[in-house]
C-alpha cells in the first residue's frame, strides 16, 4: 500500500493557478469585511452561551437588512408593473423568512440556566427595539406609530421610520396595481400612506373574491396574492417560533425591554397583515 500522506500534505494549489499572495490584492476577507464582522461580538459576561445569543441576533439583523432591500425593490417593481420581477423578489423574501425561522432551532439549544448566566448583562436591550424589524413591519403594513418611541433617542433611526411611514405599504402598492387592472379599490385605502395597521375592508374582500373565483382572468393579481399569503405564513411562523423559544428559555418572566415577554409575543400572533386574503381564500 502506498502512503500518500506526505504527497497530499505537500499539495500546493498555486501549481494549478490559485492566487496565494494578497498583499496588494483584494482578498475574500477584504471583500466581505470579515475583520469588522468577526470582531463585532463583544460578550459582557463570561457565560459561554452569550456568544450564541449575540451571533443569533446579529445574523438575524443581516438577514433583515436583505429582507428590507428586497421588499423595497418589490414595491418599486409592482408600482412599475414589473410583476415577474416582483414575484421573484417576494419569493426571495419568503426564503429569507425561512432562514430566520431556522435560526430559532439553534437558539433553542440554550437552557434557562444558560440564559440566566448573562441575562442581567443585557440591561434594557431587547429585540423589541430592533429598528430593522420595525421597518419590516411598517413595510408590510403593521404600522403602529407608538413603536417609533423606542427610537426617539436616535434621530437617524426616527428619520428612517418616518421615511418608511411616508411610503405606501406593500399591500397598498398591490391594491394600487389592482386598481390599474380595472378592479374597484376605495381611494381611502390607498390615497395616503397607511398610518395604522390595516384592517379588513369589505370592498377589498370583494376584490379578492373576484380574483380567486377566476384566477386565470386575473392571473397577475392571483399570483401576487399567493406570494403575500406565502410571506405572511412565514412571518407568522417566525412569530410563533419566537414565542415558543422565549417560553422555553425564560418562561413567563418579563422581557428585558420591559414587555410582558411571552404574553406580549402571543398578542402579536393575532396580527393579520393581509386579512382579506386569509379570509377569502378559504371561504370560496
Amino acid at each position: 500500500m502506498t502512503d500518500t500522506t506526505d504527497k497530499d500534505s505537500a499539495y500546493n494549489p498555486e501549481s494549478e493557478g490559485a492566487e496565494m499572495r494578497f498583499a496588494d490584492k483584494m482578498s475574500y476577507g477584504d471583500y466581505l469585511g470579515l475583520s469588522q464582522i468577526l470582531s463585532a461580538q463583544a460578550p459582557l459576561s463570561k457565560a459561554p452561551d452569550e456568544l450564541l445569543f449575540i451571533i443569533q441576533h446579529q445574523t438575524s439583523e443581516l438577514w433583515m437588512k436583505l429582507m428590507l432591500h428586497e421588499l423595497n425593490a418589490a414595491r418599486d417593481a409592482i408600482s412599475e408593473d414589473h410583476m415577474p420581477e416582483a414575484m421573484k423578489l417576494l419569493a426571495r423574501v419568503s426564503r429569507i423568512m425561512e432562514q430566520l425561522n431556522s435560526a430559532w432551532d439553534v437558539l433553542r439549544t440554550m437552557t434557562p440556566s444558560d440564559y440566566t448566566q448573562f441575562r442581567d448583562a443585557l440591561g434594557m436591550s431587547s429585540g423589541f427595539q430592533s429598528l430593522q424589524y420595525r421597518l419590516i413591519e411598517y413595510a408590510l403594513g403593521n404600522r403602529n406609530l407608538a413603536m417609533v418611541r423606542p427610537h426617539d433617542h436616535d434621530p437617524a433611526s426616527v428619520a428612517l421610520l418616518e421615511a418608511e411611514l411616508a411610503r405606501p405599504s406593500l399591500y397598498q402598492v398591490v391594491l394600487e396595481f389592482a386598481r390599474r387592472r380595472g378592479l374597484a379599490v376605495p381611494e381611502a385605502v390607498t390615497d395616503t400612506p397607511a398610518a395604522a395597521p390595516h384592517t379588513e375592508v369589505p370592498e377589498i374582500m370583494a376584490l379578492w373574491q373576484t380574483v380567486y373565483q377566476d384566477p386565470s382572468a386575473h392571473w397577475a393579481l392571483y399570483e401576487v396574492g399567493e406570494k403575500l399569503v406565502d410571506l405572511e405564513d412565514y412571518f407568522r411562523r417566525w412569530r410563533f417560533n419566537h414565542v415558543t423559544t422565549v417560553e422555553r428559555v425564560i418562561g413567563f418572566k418579563r422581557g428585558t425591554g420591559g414587555t410582558g415577554g411571552v404574553s406580549y409575543l402571543k398578542r402579536m400572533l393575532e396580527v393579520e397583515l393581509f386579512p382579506e386574503l386569509w379570509h377569502v381564500r378559504t371561504a370560496l
